[in-house]
């Protein structure tokens, strides 16, 4: 076990070598120690070490170090707390902090977008086997991961572009959020190590940040603290989350819904673990503890709301069956493939999709199928989540691509997707790129 001081000794080091990295930042910080800034800098801060995946020892000392966000002037800070944290004196200790978590950017800034229009992304994805390599041809190469577990996609992502993307005189921006809490028991390998996000952090020609303890659906004060683009070149997301959009709730009733999560499930109830609210289901002779809200039911049209106001290209890899099925039904124009109150099974799969079910299922491990040879694309997708000013209530997918498999040739995944290969009980799963009109 790490001593208090060994922990605070490996942030300082941290903090040192970011600042070499971040030039831009640390000038941009000084307007944030400013009299009329100050207060507003500390409260920040202190929220942003309680939100970020960062040692209980270091969060507690920042908290104490930054008086509780009621110091007035730098001068009624702790210089010797500040000094311990960073090796700095205070001004330069509080500028220093404003970079390692992000606080930089002034809320109201915008985030660079792409220029590209929507029917040259559809051309490229018609063009280009790796719809990743978007972020080589667009002028803006940004990306955010919903979801994004244990930054194993976001790794594998950094390695293959940022170099290149620095050959060209250019920078990635990559942003990723998760809803497992840093520091929770619960959640196990999906939480992210510490020398990952500290790598990422530090990486020259990546400007990362990510977001823990954050419901996808809940964006409104990273958005108002301007922390996300409101658009990116690339939204994606792996291995959307089963339950929670493997049921659409405007097709299929709670009470539906509830029986089918204890039919195929098993029985669960609100628990409590090492202090924290957890969720127990019973499987077979073993209780499982998952975050209390596993099981949590927000449906495919919310995912797909998000990834088409986020992304100007979404990528979902990893889709398993139960998930791909309902999220297709969404995006098929024929009222026919959503039934009402009529949950999707193996048996009924078949016949409820047709001619769709059976050439989808003939596509082999890597091959792509563009979903409009199979039936007219839905023209007119609802939105479910709040309305943004101006914002039509509908929107459609200009085009979508079917590709059966978990993980491809030069192509970066998640952990989760790797895994895929040894579970031999589950079918291979797919993945869907689209382009919102």
């Amino acid at each position: 076990m790490n001593s208090t001081a060994q922990v605070l000794a490996d942030f300082r080091s941290q903090v040192t070598q970011l600042l070499q990295e971040r030039d831009k930042e640390w000038e941009a910080s000084r307007k944030l120690v400013e009299a009329k800034q100050l207060a507003a800098t500390l409260g920040r801060l202190i929220v942003e070490a309680h939100r970020a995946d960062v040692p209980v020892v270091v969060r507690d000392a920042i908290t104490l170090a930054l008086g509780g966000s009621e110091a007035a002037r730098i001068q009624d800070l702790p210089g010797s707390r500040l000094k311990e944290l960073t090796g700095l004196p205070p001004t330069k200790a509080v500028r220093a902090l404003c970079v390692w978590f992000g606080v930089v950017q002034d809320p109201m800034a915008q985030w660079p977008a792409t220029s590209l229009q929507s029917e040259e992304i559809e051309a490229f994805t018609r063009t280009h086997s790796n719809p990743f390599d978007l972020l080589l041809d667009a002028d803006v190469a940004s990306l955010l991961d919903l979801g994004a577990g244990d930054l194993s996609f976001a790794t594998e992502l950094v390695d293959l572009y940022v170099a290149p993307l620095q050959q060209r005189q250019r920078e990635l921006i990559l942003h990723g959020l998760d809803r497992l809490q840093p520091g929770s028991k619960l959640g196990g390998p999906l939480h992210p190590e510490r020398e990952r996000l500290n790598s990422l952090r530090s990486r020259t020609g990546l400007s990362f940040q990510f977001y823990g303890n954050q419901d996808m659906f809940e964006l409104g004060t990273l958005d108002l603290t301007g922390k996300l683009a409101p658009r990116y070149t690339i939204a994606t997301c792996w291995a959307p989350a089963t339950p929670t959009f493997a049921y659409e709730p405007t097709r299929l009733s709670d009470q539906v819904i509830t029986q089918e999560l204890h039919r195929t499930k098993g029985t669960f109830r609100q628990a409590s673990f090492s202090g924290e609210l957890a969720l127990e289901v019973q499987h077979g002779d073993r209780a499982l503890l998952f975050p209390a809200w596993k099981f949590e039911i927000r449906g495919p049209l919310a995912l797909l709301d998000l990834l088409a106001r986020r992304g100007h290209l979404c990528v979902l890899g990893a889709v398993d069956t139960q998930v791909f099925w309902e999220i297709l039904a969404q995006l098929l124009d024929d009222e026919r493939y959503r039934p009402s109150n009529q949950p999707f099974t193996s048996d009924n799969l078949r016949t409820i999709f047709g001619e769709t079910f059976e050439r989808l299922s003939r596509l082999t491990l890597g091959e792509t199928m563009s979903l409009s040879d199979c039936g007219s694309l839905r023209k007119q997708i609802p939105r479910v989540l709040p309305l943004l000013s101006a914002q039509e209530p509908f929107y459609r997918f200009r085009s979508i691509q079917v590709r059966r498999g978990a993980i491809f040739s030069g192509l970066p995944a998640s952990s989760t997707a790797r895994r895929f290969s040894d579970m031999v009980e589950e079918s291979p799963p797919w993945m869907l790129i689209l382009v919102p009109e």
